[in-house]
């Protein structure tokens, strides 16, 4: 045990805040900073005083742009399994773009998160409950905080909204802890573990227009970029027309990259197992090797993922719709997928992703991360077992972002790849802003703010 006294804070040259300020080591081993020591023992940790949600409206375009809108494109989604004509234009839209989520200290650090795919209804999960349990509380508890969001909403929750309203916390909170620190949030997570991040390009949608797709691959090689990911259009419902379609999808982007680069494909969960099999099977013989298949099939059929492995050869991803080490465990026990793809701002934040990343270690399965999100990046760097990371370009001029690219509005300090790689900064926190110029214009955000009474 730490002998209870004084101490000077700063065993890490990159500390800054806390280099030269004294500690008291509290009986018990705890520390209580010089700041503080007009409090009482009980009190003299930092707290949380204010929880903000910032829904981010989507982005209308500056001009008409020649290119088909995300919505626009032909796409995969959950529903093109049905049998059944669907209209694809209104899959997925929600009139919040983005939640950011702003947790503020007592002694004025600020940390931001983001919401996963459910924002606004997120938002009324941080507002109505969760933001009770945080205020007040002690950051650096942020293991405890976790789990009793995580047990107090357990009713309603385990799995969808309830666990991506308190991802946004948790990442708030490392995102604070490290700005206590003066360290960039990996340095907390385990340092570095190369000096630059793979990155593959995740774009290619899917279109009537081949050549614009080849010449979209080329420009990623161009670029530097020695993996990318392609989208796939067709399901069961399009029948054996939209095999051939997605084949030709396939075709394009290996034959514009070349034998050497990695080509992926999602099919964002539009499949069920034996169209799945069936089209693995027809990319395989035609000759064309993919680094992955994402998302085969629908996130609850575990079952079925593992069929689906163990019929082919292409090695499947999966777990970006998958919640908690719960979720993982079982999706990993039956052997449901070779690559874990969690999202982390919707698993359930860096809190619980840093148990997934362990168990999918103790398994021997790598971690690519969904999502371009600069907490994705902290976490693939502290650990070994993240061979690359998902990069979204920022979206070309006259063209508004989809959902995947708003952070490049959203946010300054986001690392752009340089051929093909990206290098994090040794900022403190998180290492990004929110620019609030982008996100304050009435157009895209309003605030709602919580604060300790």
């Amino acid at each position: 045990m730490i002998p209870e006294g004084f101490f000077y804070a700063g065993f890490r040259s990159g500390f800054s805040d806390f280099r030269h300020r004294p500690v008291l080591i509290l009986p018990g081993g705890g520390m209580c900073r010089a700041g503080a020591m007009g409090r009482s023992m009980e009190d003299c940790g930092v707290k949380i005083v204010r929880v903000e949600t910032v829904p981010v409206r989507p982005v209308r375009a500056a001009s008409t742009a020649p290119a088909q809108r995300f919505f626009e494109r032909p796409r995969l989604t959950p529903s093109s399994a049905l049998f059944e004509i669907r209209d694809r234009q209104h899959a997925d839209r929600q009139p919040v773009a983005e939640l950011l989520v702003k947790v503020v200290t007592d002694d004025g650090l600020e940390g931001i998160g983001t919401a996963g795919a459910a924002r606004g209804h997120a938002q009324f999960t941080i507002e109505n409950h969760l933001r009770h349990i945080v205020l007040g509380q002690d950051p650096f508890n942020v293991e405890l905080l976790w789990e009793r969001m995580f047990r107090e909403t357990v009713k309603y929750g385990r799995k969808g909204m309830a666990i991506e309203a308190i991802s946004a916390i948790d990442i708030a909170i490392w995102d604070i802890l490290g700005k206590a620190a003066g360290q960039p949030v990996f340095n907390l997570l385990g340092g570095r573990t190369r000096d630059t991040i793979r990155a593959y390009a995740s774009a290619l949608y899917p279109t009537g227009n081949l050549d614009d797709l080849g010449a979209e691959a080329r420009g990623y090689i161009d670029q530097g970029f020695s993996a990318m990911k392609l989208r796939l259009g067709w399901g069961p419902a399009d029948g054996t027309a939209g095999m051939r379609r997605n084949l030709e999808l396939v075709r394009t982007v290996r034959q514009a990259a070349g034998p050497d680069i990695e080509v992926a494909a999602d099919a964002h969960m539009g499949w069920n197992v034996s169209y799945a099999i069936r089209m693995i099977h027809l990319i395989e013989d035609a000759g064309f090797q993919l680094a992955w298949v994402e998302e085969p099939v629908m996130p609850d059929d575990i079952p079925g993922y593992a069929r689906v492995a163990a019929e082919v050869d292409t090695p499947i991803a999966g777990g970006e719709h998958e919640f908690t080490r719960y979720g993982f465990r079982d999706l990993i026990a039956q052997r449901a997928v070779d690559i874990v793809q969690l999202d982390v701002n919707r698993a359930g934040g860096i809190t619980e992703a840093c148990k997934i990343w362990a168990l999918a270690a103790a398994h021997d399965l790598p971690v690519i991360p969904h999502g371009g999100h600069m907490h994705n990046c902290h976490l693939i760097m502290s650990h070994l077992n993240s061979p690359m990371a998902e990069y979204f370009p920022p979206p070309p001029p006259g063209r508004a972002p989809d959902s995947n690219e708003m952070f490049w509005h959203i946010f300054t300090g986001e690392p752009k790849a340089e051929r093909g790689r990206i290098s994090l900064p040794d900022r403190p926190g998180l290492g990004i802003e929110v620019n609030w110029d982008f996100v304050g214009c009435p157009d895209h955000a309003s605030t709602v703010s919580s604060e300790a009474r």
